[in-house]
C-alpha cells in the first residue's frame, strides 16, 4: 500500500544515510515448487525493488525459504525452483548495484545456502549470516558455517538468544559465542545490523560491537 509520496518522504527524512532494507518473507516461497506460488514471490521481490530504485539501499536482505523438512530433505528440488526466482530478479540488483544477501532462518547446515550462491556467482548474490538464527537452529558448529560461507557474507545480523526462542536479545545477552564468531569472521567491511527489539538493547549491542571488532 506503500506510494511514491511516502517513498520520496523517506527518501527526504534519510537523505546521505546508508540503508539497507530487509524483503518481505510471510506466506513468499522463492523456491516454491507451485508456479503461482512462485510468481506471487515474484511480484512481491519487484515491488521492494520498485522502493529501491528510490531510496539506493546498499542490501536486500531475502529469506531463502528452505527446510529440509518441508522439501523433504530435497535439497535439489527446493534449489532448482530458486533459480527461476532469483535469474528473474537478479538483474534488477546488478543493474541498480544493489546485494541481494539471502538470510538463514531454519538452515540446519550452511551447504544449501552455499549451493544457491555459486550457481548464481553474482558479485550481487550473497549470504547476509543471522546469529540468532544460527543459534536456534543449526546443527553444525560455527567453525562448520564460517568455513562454508565466509567468502560469501555480505552482510551480518547481529542478535542474541538463550536457544529457546528467537529473542532478539543485546548482543551477549544470550549463549551464542560472539567471540569465537569474530575471530572466525572475515569480512569485517561487510553490512553490520543490529537486530536487538529494543533501543536499551541496541546501545547495549553498540557498546558490546565496539569491544568486539577491535
Amino acid at each position: 500500500n506503500i506510494s511514491k509520496k511516502d517513498i520520496e518522504k523517506l527518501h527526504d527524512f534519510f537523505n546521505e544515510t546508508s540503508l539497507s532494507f530487509h524483503a518481505p518473507f510471510m506466506d513468499l516461497s522463492p523456491g516454491a515448487i507451485d508456479s503461482r506460488v512462485r510468481e506471487v514471490t515474484i511480484e512481491r521481490f519487484n515491488q521492494v525493488f520498485d522502493i529501491a530504485t528510490l531510496l539506493n539501499p546498499k542490501s536486500i536482505v531475502f529469506h531463502s525459504g528452505y527446510e529440509k523438512w518441508k522439501y523433504a530433505f530435497k535439497v535439489d528440488t527446493w534449489l532448482e525452483a530458486s533459480l527461476k526466482t532469483w535469474e528473474r530478479i537478479l538483474p534488477r540488483a546488478e543493474q541498480l548495484k544493489i546485494k541481494i544477501a539471502i538470510e538463514n532462518i531454519f538452515e540446519e547446515e550452511p551447504e544449501s545456502l552455499r549451493m544457491l550462491v555459486e550457481k548464481i556467482s553474482s558479485p550481487y548474490f550473497g549470504i547476509c549470516f543471522d546469529t540468532g538464527h544460527f543459534n536456534l537452529f543449526s546443527k553444525k558448529s560455527i567453525e562448520e558455517w564460517m568455513f562454508c560461507l565466509n567468502d560469501y557474507i555480505v552482510e551480518i545480523h547481529l542478535h542474541d538468544n538463550n536457544k529457546n526462542f528467537d529473542e532478539h536479545l543485546a548482543i551477549g545477552s544470550g549463549c551464542f559465542d560472539f567471540e569465537k564468531f569474530f575471530e572466525l569472521f572475515k569480512n569485517k567491511n561487510c553490512i553490520y545490523t543490529i537486530e536487538a527489539h529494543s533501543p536499551e538493547n541496541v546501545f547495549k549491542s553498540i557498546k558490546m560491537l565496539d569491544k568486539l571488532i577491535k
